[in-house]
């Protein structure tokens, strides 16, 4: 019999349940989800990184519950209530939100105005009154009069009965569920305004006045929300869909209370004490249960939005780590600026910094031809190929400058592109700039960033906490331990997939691979510096710290380039090697002839190779890695072309077509870099003439689109797009009130500010468009 975790997580990932133990126990022993994913299939079955991350999520939750359940079972037994049927009912919790209803009523809290009823001897009315409700409430209630505890009259002995019933209900664990489900079926999130916050909280104005079912509230709405009121902008509570609008209190019962009731055999028939009976169903929903329902709720709301939101940003950070690199040319980045001037650095091939300048082309100089001059100084004595502009203020006016350099430099056949300078001010600012750079000015920091992340977008991003490279959606709003555990995860997986050269990684590319950490890649770059380039995976063993185990966790992501065996340079894991070396001893070639000879390698029977420790999914990995050799997973390099002329949004008019990149996905849609300083909106009804449920069906980070201006407000500087290029403007035009429940309080994001929520002025334009 499977143990209950891995039986659990066999289901969930509808995998067997060999997979499942296997990849557990690599786990506990230490294997890193990438190695597990590239070198152990035969173990686990071919279970993928997707799959084995959300295994490695799952079985921390499900630990952790039956931590949690064996304590429950141990606390309850010491308290001598432990029961067979209760102790059935804890074993099978399978949440652990069920597991805290079966222990709330034996879970130890603060003395309770029931407790002191019950201390005072008032619980045996509550139970008359409950089993036979023809008794006389106020004639009962004389024979418990207690004035030393506080119960001298009549109401006060009811008000402590009321109590006790009321406790009573909301500890029922069967109750409570049953309650939850009904509300989250039924429940509506409602908000207003604060009074006298209208105008200080303009950007929620879309939630001033808002109602919408509790089922139905997207991710993005929904921290919208909890933003709003945790600035103190919004009051936002939960209701049902039965509840008067206007705050009233129904004179019949409501579906909750009335279930109440029913769980506690209460009816309304007229009798002496039915009505004392039904008041107390009703405050035990609102003062007991709502409340205590509506935190459930909207904390699982909030949970699922984050979730949401933290996928929303893994997804757009892979895509953006993932994204085409440039390759080793020399690269000359532009940082622009007006008043501070255009910060400029030149890389060589491998990143290596080699000039700095600043140039003051713009306001308040003007200095056009003098920093022309510069510009073409360094690129003749470097042989520059690529020009990187950063996408920041005055980046249309770098990039005139950086076009009349192309062609006053001809023969250099240099490529200018505009990048994403995101996060470039925090990495310039770091530590790890400041151990790189330290005699470098910090703002010539950002120059040398934004120069390398067009060579490798990886091997720079990875030196930036993803939370600042602006590709999330309320990402400051999300639960900051779980956020930055997934981004590691997704930096981490990237990282890997593409792998690293071992001669030429930073450290802090170098603690990104399997098995590594910041000690063991600082170590690695130190043996690097002190003895030379690494002739071979295998003198890896020498550095310090770097033992079998983490040999086996990392030599496969790292690549020796011209070394003394080709196989280093490749993906396949140096414990593979005697299959290899089976393969040229039966075909009588060297691997050097074999490599990147795809012909022969698919006339290769892969099944002829395999033994007892490896097997077809190994070799069939070998061979493809044989076929072409240190394979990059990443697509091939393409820029965008901003339109000439078009720099500003007052430069914008509707119906315009243009090239742009997308920044950033969220469930609502994708904001395009089209060259004006602000990103515009895609929203997802015009990102396909087809239905889209999720725009990353359609779109990436770092995907070039083309697409036609809908709307341009200059004042609150927003932008409507379509990637539906048949559309008409004018359609657009007609419903400028839009649908408000689809709209987020944000504008479109600033440079430095992404991301931004749906604004409701593109969302209203974009709806109308909808067949």
């Amino acid at each position: 019999m499977l143990p209950p975790i891995e039986s659990r997580l066999a289901t969930e990932l509808g995998a067997q349940a060999r997979q499942v133990i296997a990849a557990v126990e690599l786990l506990d022993a230490g294997a890193t989800v990438p190695f597990i994913a590239r070198y152990r299939k035969e173990v686990t079955g071919g279970l993928d990184d997707t799959q084995l991350r959300m295994l490695e999520e799952r079985l921390g939750y499900l630990r952790e519950l039956e931590d949690r359940r064996a304590a429950v079972i141990a606390s309850i037994g010491e308290q001598g209530k432990l029961t067979p049927a209760l102790r059935d009912e804890i074993e099978h919790a399978e949440t652990k939100q069920r597991l805290e209803d079966l222990y709330l009523p034996y879970k130890q809290k603060r003395r309770t105005k029931a407790q002191i009823a019950r201390e005072a001897g008032i619980e045996p009315l509550a139970d008359a009154l409950l089993a036979d409700p023809t008794l006389v409430p106020e004639t009962e209630a004389a024979r418990f009069f207690n004035a030393e505890a506080g119960f001298a009259d009549t109401k006060a002995v009811l008000d402590g009965a009321r109590q006790i019933l009321m406790e009573r209900f909301s500890e029922d664990a069967g109750l409570v569920g049953n309650l939850r489900e009904y509300v989250e079926a039924h429940g509506v999130v409602v908000s207003n305004v604060v009074e006298g916050k209208e105008n200080y909280g303009a950007k929620f104005r879309d939630y001033f006045d808002y109602r919408e079912p509790l089922k139905d509230i997207p991710s993005h709405r929904a921290l919208a929300l909890f933003r709003g009121r945790n600035e103190d902008i919004l009051r936002v509570k939960l209701v049902l869909d039965t509840d008067p609008q206007d705050g009233t209190r129904l004179a019949e019962p409501n579906p909750c209370e009335r279930r109440i009731m029913s769980a506690a055999g209460i009816r309304n028939e007229g009798r002496a004490a039915d009505r004392w009976l039904v008041e107390t169903a009703r405050w035990a929903w609102s003062v007991k249960l709502s409340l205590h329902i509506e935190l459930d709720l909207m904390g699982v709301l909030r949970e699922k939005a984050e979730e949401e939101a933290i996928r929303v940003f893994a997804k757009n950070l892979k895509d953006l780590l993932l994204a085409a690199p440039a390759g080793p040319r020399a690269t000359m980045g532009l940082d622009p600026g007006l008043r501070t001037g255009v910060k400029v650095a030149v890389v060589d091939a491998t990143g290596k910094l080699l000039d700095t300048a600043t140039i003051y082309p713009h306001e308040p100089r003007r200095d056009w031809d003098g920093a022309l001059h510069t510009l073409a100084v360094l690129a003749k004595k470097h042989n520059v190929q690529l020009i990187a502009i950063g996408n920041g203020t005055a980046s249309r006016e770098t990039d005139k400058l950086a076009g009349d350099l192309v062609k006053q430099l001809p023969e250099l056949h240099m490529t200018k592109i505009v990048v994403s300078e995101a996060g470039a001010s925090v990495y310039s600012a770091s530590e790890l700039a400041a151990k790189e750079f330290p005699q470098l000015d910090v703002s010539l920091r950002g120059a040398v960033s934004i120069a390398r992340r067009l060579q490798d977008p990886l091997a720079e991003l990875v030196k930036i906490d993803p939370k600042s490279i602006g590709v999330g959606q309320y990402q400051h709003d999300v639960n900051q331990s779980r956020l930055a555990k997934s981004l590691d995860a997704v930096v981490e997986d990237c990282v890997n997939a593409v792998g690293v050269d071992v001669n030429t990684a930073s450290a802090a590319l170098l603690t990104r691979i399997s098995g590594l950490n910041t000690t063991l890649a600082q170590n690695i770059v130190a043996h690097r510096d002190a003895h030379g380039a690494f002739r071979n995976r295998a003198s890896l063993k020498a550095v310090p710290r770097l033992g079998e185990k983490t040999f086996e966790q990392c030599a496969g992501f790292l690549r020796v380039m011209n070394g003394d065996n080709p196989l280093d340079a490749s993906a396949v894991h140096p414990e593979a090697y005697p299959v290899v070396e089976r393969i040229l001893a039966d075909v009588q070639r060297n691997v050097r002839e074999i490599m990147g000879d795809a012909s022969f390698i698919r006339s290769l029977q892969p099944a002829r190779y395999t033994d007892e420790r490896f097997g077809l999914p190994t070799v069939q990995d070998i061979l493809k890695e044989l076929d072409k050799p240190g394979r990059d997973p990443r697509p091939e390099f393409k820029t965008a072309s901003f339109r000439d002329g078009v720099e500003d949004l007052k430069d914008l008019v509707p119906g315009m077509m243009l090239e742009g990149v997308v920044t950033n996905v969220t469930n609502f849609g994708a904001f395009v870099d089209i060259g004006v300083h602000q990103d515009g909106l895609v929203h997802v009804s015009a990102l396909s003439n087809k239905f889209v449920k999720d725009p990353a069906e359609v779109v990436k980070a770092g995907d070039i689109v083309k697409v036609k201006v809908l709307e341009v407000d200059v004042a609150r500087k927003r932008i409507a797009l379509t990637m539906r290029l048949a559309d008409e403007v004018q359609a657009a035009r007609k419903q400028e009130g839009g649908d408000r429940r689809t709209n987020a309080p944000a504008r479109s994001p600033r440079r430095d500010e992404k991301p931004a929520p749906a604004n409701a002025f593109a969302s209203a334009f974009a709806k109308a468009l909808k067949r």
